[in-house]
């Protein structure tokens, strides 16, 4: 079967001008964020991951993935126990040692695209620090975009991305390859070994070299099994399975932002809830000392307190998520859990409004008319708001003012115009929106 370059994973095509192709895939991305719609010269690999990214709500102007990374404690913990730390010297001795005279970075990430390791050239471990590619980060595409490590976890394939597909402007001026490491017992993905740097990375021989380290890291795993050495890997949803953390392993995380149904993830699987179920495992995640029935159902229902309903309502939540996830007398849950919102709420709280924003893809369970969560819903898109005005920054508030359903938020309407210079070709239209809203 013949692959076209539009499918192939490998960045180059046969006889490629690299100059050529960088210039090409730059005017791409500048036409795809213009327009929502990927060119045709563009990887379907590439597209698909765009998009993704785009309804992920990733800003494509952020200096490095929106999500924090660990600590030097946490990090250091989390590799001790993480698989990928047996295969290390492997990577070592096939990568790291004999590329240590070239302009390159050898990765090891784990399942979930977050850098355990970062080795390689002084100079250019100093240049990826700016775009934090730096160890703990995490890469995955919804923290970061398109890019190699965080697009081959998320396929379970090894690929090439090349200059401008990344869809992070700042991350343009390199280049990597990736390939998943896969458990020997199970097949499943448990880590992520990646080579950056310049545009030399992108060719055929880097994606072969990477893909053969890790076929001999996957070797070196099934052969310490053997000799049991390392212990044999739990099976994916079931307790003890590693995941990393302050997601899965000591607690959970609930996605409620522009989602009528949540998605809960735990250290026992991941479940997407229905609207009601929404709503309660989301006001028991604010309030970790739980509810009785009745003070529950008054969250819930504004002029009825519906004990009976309220406690066939979570048997049934309790059956779905198991007794390990959700108590009784009170109803809480039984692992701390955080939420998607408290993550835009702390990065307002330290002042970084475009991480929070590039956090916010919607609206808290925008279609809830619980008491509760409309306050919380409300609370929040008030906070968002406060920060943009009062920071005043242009390209936020355009930002927000250019989301579905606010281009008649009049106070941002204002704030935007006060803050574009007066010559913007933005300034009439933001003041037609404006009329237009005050009409």
């Amino acid at each position: 079967m013949t692959v076209t370059y539009a499918a192939s994973y490998a960045a180059w095509p046969p006889g490629t001008d690299p100059d050529l192709l960088r210039r090409d895939v730059a005017r791409a991305h500048e036409e795809f964020l213009s327009t929502g719609r990927p060119p045709r010269p563009v990887r379907d690999v590439v597209r698909d991951s765009w998009q993704r990214s785009l309804r992920g709500g990733v800003d494509p102007e952020a200096d490095g993935p929106r999500s924090p990374g660990l600590g030097a404690a946490e990090l250091r913990d989390y590799r001790r126990q993480h698989p990928m730390a047996a295969v290390l010297p492997v990577v070592r001795s096939l990568l790291v040692e004999p590329a240590q005279d070239s302009d390159q970075l050898v990765a090891v990430g784990d399942e979930h695209a977050r850098l355990l390791w970062v080795e390689g050239t002084p100079g250019l471990a100093a240049r990826a620090e700016r775009i934090g590619f730096v160890e703990g980060a995490e890469w995955a595409e919804a923290a970061a975009g398109t890019n190699a490590p965080g697009t081959a976890v998320a396929l379970g394939r090894p690929l090439q991305i090349y200059a401008g597909e990344h869809f992070i402007r700042p991350v343009h001026p390199w280049s990597c390859s990736a390939a998943p490491v896969r458990d020997p017992d199970t097949g499943a993905v448990i880590g992520v070994l990646d080579l950056t740097g310049g545009d030399h990375i992108a060719a055929p021989h880097a994606l072969a070299l990477v893909r053969a380290t890790v076929a001999a890291a996957e070797a070196e795993l099934r052969l310490l099994r053997l000799r049991g050495v390392l212990p044999a890997a739990p099976a994916p949803g079931t307790p003890g399975a590693l995941g990393p953390p302050g997601a899965s392993g000591a607690g959970a995380r609930l996605e409620v932002l522009a989602r009528d149904r949540a998605r809960l993830t735990s250290p026992y699987g991941t479940v997407e809830l229905s609207p009601r179920h929404s709503e309660i495992v989301f006001l028991l995640a604010r309030h970790p000392r739980g509810f009785g029935a009745d003070a529950l159902a008054a969250r819930l229902h504004e002029h009825e307190s519906a004990r009976v309903t309220m406690r066939a309502e979570m048997s049934r939540l309790r059956r779905l998520l198991g007794p390990q996830v959700l108590g009784s007398r009170p109803y809480r849950l039984l692992l701390p859990a955080a939420t998607d919102a408290d993550e835009v709420r702390a990065l307002l709280a330290r002042g970084a409004h475009r991480r929070a924003l590039a956090r916010y893809p919607g609206a808290m369970l925008p279609g809830s008319d619980a008491p509760a969560i409309v306050d919380a819903r409300e609370e929040l898109d008030w906070a968002l708001r406060r920060a943009l005005r009062d920071r005043g920054d242009a390209r936020l508030l355009l930002d927000w003012l250019d989301r579905p359903g606010n281009h008649d938020d009049v106070e941002l309407l204002r704030a935007a115009l006060r803050a574009l210079p007066r010559e913007s070709p933005r300034g009439p239209v933001l003041r037609a929106l404006l009329d237009r809203a005050r009409r």
